[in-house]
């Protein structure tokens, strides 16, 4: 299937509800709902109060600040955002350049040839009128040349006193083939503006411009605590275990968000381990999966209280996930547990971490988009739904079949997740799609 990048194209907002005209007549039932949790971790809702789903993204994205700018040189600092705007350091080009291969020339035509002028050589004695230079794309002017003919555009012939070059296209005009000094760009001029991503692109305009490092916004660290007794990290699952996907998923999925994913740890369902591994944690911020809820051996609550914790988000108005949290803790940094089921911790990730990651990182947000869907998807009563969909033929996207919470099968498939509003949408439904971490949102290592 040829995919239609078009789709992204069509800016939106991110609403938490739809006009009436976007929903199905009346409430369905939502396929995950009493499946949030993840084994062993309780069915039950937690103690918080759900708040909507844009006011969770909105409460992530400023329950922070930038980190402070760090000093990198260009060869480390991609994937960073700029801490600060970067600007020309001298003008590009910063001399008149020939743009082909040809001749340089002066005044009318035909002209003497002389010498030659490669790039990055000397500029040469000034060219007098009626006297041409061979010239290389990227080489410097001389003084005096007002044109360059290219080379398949003149044609040399034995004269008195030398070679002579004829044009096969007339006379050139001024300017003709000539790249002119600060035609992209004069010293000083903003190139990019703080917050922008810093890509392989951007290292090449900035290295042009002058820079040999850049100042960068920190990346944040992040400290990942999977907990669960009943994961597996090796072999096949049986006898009341299941393998732990989230312990793969989520350091390079937090990384593509700008984050420096220092531990990964596997924690035993116990609340003083949990404690300790908190208080002892010097990350930014601390990502946890499972234990969210109210169950028997969901602890992240109790243990967030018993460090002084501030809940800022408990419980999020969204299907799969709605048990997420985030929590600021005493020392400045931030917690964001996330429910144990694996697309129900991608929704966490997207509602909560990603936001709260931009804005510490420095990154701008990305600008939501918009696309037409291919078919009714189902909607819960009251709740938003993240549902992972592909892009289709057309401009429209397509939910996938596998969407359940505990799935995985359809995200892994998916071009982004899909917002549904709380009753659902209808054919032809413009809706707001998430992109995943890897896409225009960031980079995947």
């Amino acid at each position: 299937m040829t995919r239609q990048p078009a789709a992204r194209l069509t800016p939106a907002a991110a609403p938490d509800t739809a006009h009436p005209a976007t929903r199905n007549p009346g409430p369905r039932p939502d396929p995950g709902r009493g499946q949030e949790h993840g084994p062993g971790h309780g069915h039950g809702h937690g103690p918080g109060h759900d708040v909507g789903w844009a006011e969770a993204c909105t409460i992530a994205r400023t329950a922070g600040r930038p980190l402070a700018g760090v000093v990198r040189p260009l060869a480390e600092a991609a994937g960073y955002a700029l801490a600060a705007p970067v600007r020309a350091l001298a003008d590009l080009p910063s001399f008149d350049t020939s743009a082909m291969d040809g001749w340089a020339v002066a005044g009318p035509g035909p002209w003497r040839l002389k010498g030659q002028l490669l790039a990055g050589h000397d500029l040469g004695e000034p060219l007098a009128q009626g006297h041409a230079i061979r010239i290389a794309t990227g080489a410097a002017l001389p003084p005096g040349a007002m044109a360059v003919v290219r080379r398949e555009h003149g044609r040399t012939e034995a004269g008195k006193g030398g070679e002579l070059l004829f044009s096969t296209h007339g006379e050139p005009p001024a300017g003709q083939d000539v790249r002119p000094r600060g035609q992209e760009c004069r010293e000083g001029d903003e190139l990019l503006a703080a917050g922008a991503l810093v890509t392989p692109a951007v290292l090449g305009l900035a290295a042009a411009a002058g820079y040999d490092e850049l100042l960068v916004t920190a990346r944040p660290r992040v400290e990942v605590l999977v907990l669960g007794d009943e994961l597996l990290d090796e072999g096949l699952p049986g006898a009341g275990r299941v393998r732990d996907a989230l312990g793969p998923l989520l350091p390079p999925w937090l990384s593509a968000l700008g984050a420096d994913v220092t531990a990964t740890r596997r924690l035993v369902d116990d609340a003083d381990v949990l404690y300790e591994a908190i208080e002892a944690s010097t990350a930014d911020v601390v990502v946890t999966t499972g234990g969210t809820a109210g169950g028997p051996v969901d602890f992240v609550h109790p243990v967030l209280e018993r460090i002084g914790a501030k809940l800022l988000v408990d419980g999020v108005a969204v299907r799969p996930g709605h048990p997420m949290l985030l929590a600021a803790l005493p020392g400045g940094g931030h917690l964001v547990g996330l429910p144990g089921n694996p697309l129900a911790a991608v929704s966490g990730v997207l509602t909560l971490a990603a936001p709260l990651l931009r804005t510490l990182g420095g990154r701008s947000d990305p600008v939501p988009y918009a696309a037409p869907l291919g078919a009714d998807v189902a909607g819960h009563p009251n709740h938003t739904r993240l549902v992972p969909v592909v892009l289709g033929e057309g401009p429209s996207v397509t939910a996938l079949r596998f969407h359940g919470p505990a799935m995985l099968r359809g995200i892994a498939a998916a071009d982004g997740m899909a917002v549904i509003p709380p009753g659902g949408a209808v054919t032809g439904a413009e809706t707001v799609v998430l992109d995943m971490a890897w896409g225009s949102g960031g980079t995947f290592p």
